[in-house]
């Protein structure tokens, strides 16, 4: 066992997963820190998707950041803007701390909901700037298998960049795409990366909510 929880090093990724697994359950949200050095780890590591059969909206990111990958919870930096904005728009009935890890109420809840969350790109980095064009076009065949086998109502891909260099469709607009998916609505949404500034909270939050309308995901009326 680890001697405080959660700072004394594992050796090998296993050990480093067992730790994670302590550290959710032992340790409240904020008690669960890194260092440079020990995110740095994580590099090249995955982490699960959120779905189930269940699924009506499916989130699709670039790829897991080494925090994500660290904690085993997508979108986990606090920096980042994805659980606000569901929060915002209604679409969660509470706001998501993902920073420590997924709790299993928050985990069940999502997939209750209809919520899925994948990636172009399984493997972490410390960027997204660091992915080719190639893993972004072999993500989309990762993509496509996936929403022939759960055919949610709706695939939203966050950023409009990736999606556009995943799809080659250099002049994609956000929005509502063509899909050759009969059950299914493609749409290019927001990064909510904390790195974007040219999209605020609001702006996430009204993107973010009129996809799970699409999706036919209830939302509070009063959106806040």
């Amino acid at each position: 066992m680890w001697r405080d929880g959660c700072t004394e090093k594992g050796h090998g990724w296993w050990a480093q997963r067992m730790r994670l697994q302590y550290c959710a359950v032992h340790n409240p949200p904020d008690k669960l820190r890194f260092s440079r050095d020990e995110l740095k780890r994580f590099r090249g590591k995955t982490l699960p998707d959120l779905i189930s059969d269940r699924v009506r909206l499916l989130f699709v990111g670039i790829n897991p950041g080494l925090r994500t990958v660290a904690v085993q919870a997508h979108f986990a930096p606090r920096g980042n803007r994805f659980w606000p904005a569901l929060f915002r728009a209604g679409i969660t009935d509470h706001l998501i701390d993902a920073s420590s890890g997924f709790t299993h109420a928050d985990r069940e809840y999502l997939l209750n909901r209809g919520i899925g969350i994948t990636s172009l790109v399984d493997r972490a980095t410390a960027s997204a700037d660091e992915l080719t064009v190639g893993e972004l076009i072999k993500g989309r065949r990762k993509l496509d298998a996936m929403i022939r086998r759960y055919s949610p109502r709706v695939v939203a891909v966050l950023g409009i960049t990736a999606y556009r260099d995943a799809f080659d469709d250099p002049r994609t607009k956000p929005g509502k795409q063509p899909t050759a998916y009969p059950a299914t609505e493609l749409w290019v949404v927001p990064n909510p990366s904390g790195r974007n500034a040219h999209a605020s909270l609001a702006n996430l939050a009204a993107a973010y909510g009129e996809v799970a309308q699409a999706a036919g995901i209830p939302t509070r009326s009063d959106g806040r």
